[in-house]
């Protein structure tokens, strides 16, 4: 079993996306450096949360461009949390990625059966996360998944 990392090409599109997103991360610190990250560097709106249920409560009320799912948190962890979004007629064509240490094989299948359109794993680069989300989203449009 091995681990998978985003690896961004040269091909890839460098037209700004700016995107409305919400965030569950259960973890202060990360939750504030990708939001700071992604508001920043990206320039993207963000919404966060703490847990998946929180996530999947607001997505209903609100629509964002795109959901970003930690694995691992309390109440509803990030696959139960998919699960349900996936299911909801609101918000089953929202894009989402997960944002986790969890890469090994099985829990990547797992996320990307779930419907998931792709990883970004812990620890990452606070100035290149939007890139890495940005070339997902590309190879989401393009028909492929990122793992």
């Amino acid at each position: 079993m091995g681990y998978f990392r985003i690896k961004i090409s040269k091909s890839y599109s460098k037209e700004k996306m700016r995107m409305k997103i919400l965030l569950a991360e259960d973890d202060a610190s990360i939750r504030s450096i990708t939001s700071i990250s992604l508001k920043k560097v990206g320039k993207h709106t963000i919404t966060a949360v703490v847990n998946g249920r929180e996530a999947v409560e607001l997505a209903q009320k609100e629509s964002f461009d795109l959901i970003i799912l930690d694995v691992m948190m309390p109440e509803m962890d990030g696959f139960q949390a998919c699960k349900e979004l996936k299911a909801s007629e609101k918000t089953k064509n929202t894009p989402v990625i997960f944002l986790t240490a969890k890469a090994q094989a099985t829990e990547v299948q797992l996320g990307l059966s779930l419907g998931a359109i792709g990883y970004v794993l812990k620890p990452f680069d606070p100035m290149k996360l939007h890139e890495e989300i940005e070339h997902i989203l590309n190879l989401k449009n393009s028909g492929a998944k990122a793992a």
